[in-house]
């Protein structure tokens, strides 16, 4: 009752006040965010252009903050004091930036790791992120071919609700009308009546099968290379991760690969000549 008359005798000196608290709240939250977000791309800007190991690891610490964008970073970058271009990658804003000094050069989006994990039992563990820091372009290449790691023949093989089997060189897998082998770097099938097969090269989704178990082909045979899956061109970074074209253009913009930065086919065309041996590569 106390309160209802406190409303009712001066309820609009008690509105205005209630107003004043809750707006003064809101302006001290904002402020604080911003003020988080300018410190952080501050120290993104540190990283850039003294290559710190230990400001990254700072940085780092502070990827829970909110909001994620480079808009201070591609105006007023410390990096413009150097005259190496190199490239950054914000993996929240799914865009990729090539900038030498204050300007950008090239820009375009992407797409990165899901972040998911993969158990494959006795074949292993993955977790499929995007390394965040400093990387550096370690080679280039023209219509690469794919060597797939063991994961996604796992990643299959889970799909399809099938089995593995590694198939070693040299050895000999029956498949009742024959075997399944290696021959001067194919797999191939050898029939009961002496025909020999090629298996011929790999094909994403159309792995080789034989009695309910997807066959992980060894290295270094055309069954275990698969062309166009990187799309046209391909910046290396190491450690088997790279920026890519893809044969999945719908995916761009999305937090959908198993590591690697993925571009659209013309964008990376675009990118490719301008980008040499040895640029930096700041993702975060």
């Amino acid at each position: 009752m106390g309160a209802s008359r406190i409303f009712s005798y001066g309820g609009k000196t008690v509105w205005t006040l209630i107003s004043g608290f809750v707006v003064a709240a809101i302006l001290s939250v904002t402020l604080l965010t911003k003020t988080a977000e300018l410190r952080y791309l501050r120290d993104v800007n540190r990283m850039v252009y003294n290559d710190n190991l230990g400001v990254l690891n700072e940085v780092k610490s502070k990827l829970g903050m909110t909001g994620d964008s480079l808009k201070a970073l591609l105006n007023e970058t410390a990096g413009e004091a150097t005259k190496q271009p190199y490239i950054v990658v914000s993996m929240a804003d799914h865009r990729l930036w090539y900038k030498q000094g204050k300007d950008v050069l090239f820009e375009a989006p992407v797409a990165t790791g899901s972040g998911k994990e993969l158990v494959g039992g006795s074949a292993g563990q993955w977790r499929f992120e995007t390394p965040r820091g400093r990387l550096t372009v370690k080679g280039k290449d023209e219509d690469p071919a794919w060597v797939p790691p063991d994961w996604h023949y796992v990643e299959q093989a889970h799909k399809k609700g099938l089995g593995i089997v590694h198939l070693d060189e040299g050895e000999k897998i029956s498949t009742g009308d024959g075997v399944l082998t290696t021959q001067n770097g194919e797999v191939v099938k050898r029939y009961n009546n002496g025909n020999i097969v090629s298996l011929g090269g790999g094909v994403e989704g159309k792995e080789i099968v034989v009695n309910g178990n997807i066959i992980i082909p060894p290295y270094g045979t055309t069954a275990r290379r698969y062309m166009g899956v990187l799309g046209t061109r391909r910046l290396e970074l190491g450690d088997g991760y790279g920026i890519h074209g893809t044969d999945q253009p719908e995916s761009i913009g999305q937090s959908v690969s198993h590591g690697c930065v993925r571009m659209r086919n013309e964008d990376i065309e675009r990118l490719y000549p301008m980008v040499a041996v040895g640029t930096p590569v700041y993702i975060y």
